[in-house]
C-alpha cells in the first residue's frame, strides 16, 4: 500500500522546496514527488524540518568503532594506531562481530545513512583457517545491516601479504593471517559465494598495493571485478608510496593503471599522496574518490587533494572509516574546510556539490544508482534534519543546503526512511531500542 510523506522542506538536488508530498509504493521506490503542498495530504507522515536523500557512508570499517576513545590517548601514528586496532582484530567472532555492526550501523541510521559500502577483510579465524562457513563474518555483517534496517555494499577485501618495503612484500603475520585467502584464485572462490539480497549488494576491494602484489596478479583480479563496484586504499601514506616506486618504479595510481584497474566501477579511498599524474589518471578514468577527513586528520595522515580531484572529472563520496565520529555532515563539512585550511580561500565546493557526495555520488559508487535522489523511481530513502535545535534555530529554510553542510551534525537527524520505512522516528531507533546500549554492550565484550 502506498506510503506519503510530507516534507516541510525537501532538498530536491538543485534547490530546496518547501511543502513537497513524497510517495512511496509497495516496492520501496518513490512513486510520486509533488511540490507546491502547502498542507499535509490526510494520513500523510510529517517530517518537519529539511528532507534530504538518504546518507550513504561509503567507506566503513565497523569494528574500528571499538577503538573510539581508546586511540586519541597520547600521541603515534598511523603505524602505531594499526597496533591498536589489529588487538581489537583478533578478538571478533562471528557473533561478536554481528552485535557490534548491528550497534553500529543503528548508530549510522540515527545519523541519517541509509547505504553502508562495508570495506570488509575479516575474514577467517585467529589463525587464518576458514570457518565452516568461508564467509561467516562477511555473512554477520549482511545480517547486521538487515537487523538495523541500513543497506549495505559488502566490498569483499582481497589481503593476501602484511605489508610493502623497498625490499618487496612481507607475509600475513599475526591477526594478518585471518584477513588472507592464501592467494587471489581462493579470494576469488571465497567472494563469487556471496550473494545479494534486496538490502545488500555484492562489491569488491584490494586492500592496498601493500597488501597486493603483481604476482597475485592485479590484471586477472581487474578482469574479475570489472562492472562491479571495486574500492582500494590508496596512497594513505607517504610510505606507501615510496616503497611502491622503490619495487615497481610507479606510484600505486599508476601501477593500478597499468594493469587495466581503474574506471567509472571503481573507488579510491583517501588518496591523500598523489601526483599531479596520479589526478589526471583517476580524472580521465572518472573513478570516485572517497574523502574521509574525520579519519584522515584523526590518524595526521594529511589532507587530500579533493578540489583538484573533482576538478579533474573524479566524483566524491565520503566515509566515516574508523568512526572515530559517524557523521557524514561533518564529513562534508571537513571537505571544503580542510581545503579552506590548506588554500586560505573559502569556495572550493558549493553545498549542493558536497550533499551530492554525501548522497547520490556515495550510492552510485557502492552500486546503488537507483539511490540517492528525490525523484520518481529511486529508492525511497529519505533522511531529515531538524532546523530548530540549537545548530539550526534561526536559518532560512531556503539555504538548507547550506545549513545541512556548514551548521547541522548528526545529532539533528530526526528522522530516516529506508525503503518507504521509517527506520529512525522522532530520533528513536524503531528495529535497536538502545543503541548507546546495545554499542556498550558490544564493545565490552571485546574488552573482555
Amino acid at each position: 500500500m502506498p506510503l506519503t510523506y510530507w516534507a516541510e522542506h525537501a532538498w530536491l538536488g538543485d534547490r530546496v522546496e518547501p511543502g513537497v508530498a513524497i510517495t512511496a509504493g509497495a516496492d520501496g521506490r518513490v512513486a510520486e514527488v509533488r511540490t507546491g503542498t502547502a498542507t499535509p495530504p490526510p494520513g500523510a507522515e510529517i517530517l518537519r524540518g529539511l528532507t534530504l536523500p538518504g546518507l550513504a557512508d561509503a567507506h566503513s570499517h565497523a569494528f574500528h568503532r571499538a577503538l573510539r576513545g581508546t586511540v586519541q590517548v597520547g600521541s603515534g601514528t598511523f603505524w602505531t594506531w594499526r597496533e591498536t586496532m589489529y588487538s581489537v582484530a583478533a578478538r571478533l567472532t562471528p557473533d561478536s562481530y554481528h552485535a557490534l555492526a548491528r550497534a553500529v550501523y543503528a548508530e549510522m541510521a540515527l545519523a541519517g545513512i541509509t547505504c553502508v559500502g562495508e570495506f570488509h577483510y575479516l575474514h577467517h579465524q585467529g589463525d587464518g583457517t576458514p570457518y565452516a562457513d568461508p564467509n561467516a563474518m562477511g555473512e554477520a555483517l549482511i545480517a547486521a545491516a538487515d537487523d538495523a534496517g541500513l543497506r549495505i555494499t559488502l566490498l569483499d577485501t582481497a589481503y593476501l601479504h602484511g605489508g610493502l618495503t623497498p625490499e618487496g612484500h612481507r607475509p600475513l603475520e599475526g591477526v594478518q593471517r585471518r584477513f588472507g585467502d592464501g592467494g587471489a584464485d581462493a579470494w576469488y572462490d571465497r567472494w563469487t559465494a556471496l550473494t545479494p539480497r534486496p538490502h545488500a549488494r555484492i562489491g569488491a576491494a584490494l586492500h592496498s598495493v601493500r597488501a597486493f602484489s603483481a604476482a597475485d596478479d592485479y590484471t586477472a583480479f581487474a578482469e574479475r571485478t570489472r562492472g562491479v563496484p571495486t574500492h582500494v586504499h590508496l596512497s594513505e601514506q607517504p610510505a606507501e608510496n615510496e616503497a611502491c616506486l622503490a619495487v615497481h618504479g610507479r606510484t600505486p595510481a599508476s601501477l593500478l593503471a597499468g594493469h587495466g584497474f581503474w574506471g567509472p566501477h571503481t573507488t579510491a579511498v583517501h588518496a591523500t599522496h598523489l601526483t599531479d599524474g596520479d589526478i589526471r589518471l583517476l580524472g580521465d578514468a572518472r573513478a570516485t574518490v572517497c574523502m574521509c577527513p574525520t579519519t584522515e586528520r584523526d590518524l595526521a595522515d594529511g589532507i587530500g587533494p579533493a578540489a583538484r580531484l573533482a576538478a579533474a572529472g573524479c566524483p566524491l563520496s565520503l566515509g566515516s572509516d574508523s568512526h572515530a565520529v559517524i557523521d557524514i555532515l561533518e564529513e562534508a563539512r571537513a571537505t571544503e574546510l580542510d581545503e579552506r585550511l590548506r588554500s586560505r580561500t573559502r569556495g572550493h565546493f558549493t553545498a549542493a556539490a558536497l550533499l551530492r557526495a554525501a548522497t547520490g555520488d556515495g550510492h552510485a559508487g557502492l552500486g546503488w544508482p537507483d539511490a540517492g535522489r528525490i525523484e520518481a523511481g529511486a529508492l525511497a530513502d529519505l533522511t531529515t534534519i531538524a532546523l530548530d535545535s540549537v545548530r539550526t534555530a534561526g536559518t532560512l529554510p531556503r539555504l538548507g543546503a547550506e545549513t545541512a553542510v556548514f551548521a547541522a551534525t548528526a545529532a539533528d537527524v530526526r528522522h530516516t526512511v529506508v525503503g518507504g520505512r521509517h527506520v529512525v522516528r522522532d530520533a528513536a531507533h524503531q528495529l535497536v531500542p538502545d543503541v548507546p546500549a546495545a554499542l556498550a554492550r558490544a564493545v565490552a565484550d571485546l574488552r573482555d
